[in-house]
């Protein structure tokens, strides 16, 4: 009789653990929006990390006047005040995000296969959003060496914004996906 009864309880055991994993395997899960993505406490360190990389790789690769010009306003932020501008990135990370979102919750459900790509094709209005919020900070910076600079170089940045573009959608995507 106790045997009957173990052999019922495992049977049961078993078909709940059945239906746990078919429930699993068609409930679709909620997507996480790139807030709760990139910004969790255990990422953004990493995201920051990975942001900072790739600013560095885009100013490396400028060239010409207009690419001397980024380096020498990139050299200004990052010699005249040290840690300005890594502080300055951490701040401004949970509004970058903000920005990129509506463009990533578009893709999620475009069909389209890598975000970076996504962003490119829609680079002018994709670069003024993100250089909307480096406008807002210029506009009320108190350090002059560091506006004059951004004044220097906000003419092309636009331009330089649209190029990293495919570089901040691996990124997203190295994190979101």
């Amino acid at each position: 009789m106790v045997d009957c009864a173990l052999r019922h309880t495992r049977a049961a055991d078993s078909s709940i653990q059945k239906l746990r994993i078919n429930y699993k395997e068609k409930s679709t899960p909620m997507t996480a929006t790139l807030r709760e993505t990139l910004l969790a406490p255990g990422i953004q360190p990493k995201v920051l990390d990975d942001c900072q990389t790739l600013i560095d790789q885009e100013v490396a690769d400028k060239s010409g006047v207009s690419g001397a010009a980024v380096k020498l306003a990139y050299k200004t932020a990052t010699s005249f005040a040290p840690g300005y501008f890594r502080r300055t990135l951490e701040d401004m990370l949970p509004q970058i995000v903000d920005k990129l979102e509506p463009y990533w919750a578009d893709f999620s459900t475009s069909g389209s296969s890598e975000f970076g790509d996504y962003l490119h094709k829609r680079g002018q209005e994709v670069a003024e959003d993100l250089l909307s919020l480096t406008d807002e900070i210029a506009a009320v910076s108190k350090r002059p060496a560091i506006t004059k600079a951004y004044r220097a170089v906000r003419g092309s940045a636009s331009k330089n914004v649209q190029a990293a573009l495919p570089r901040v959608g691996d990124l997203v995507m190295k994190y979101a996906v």
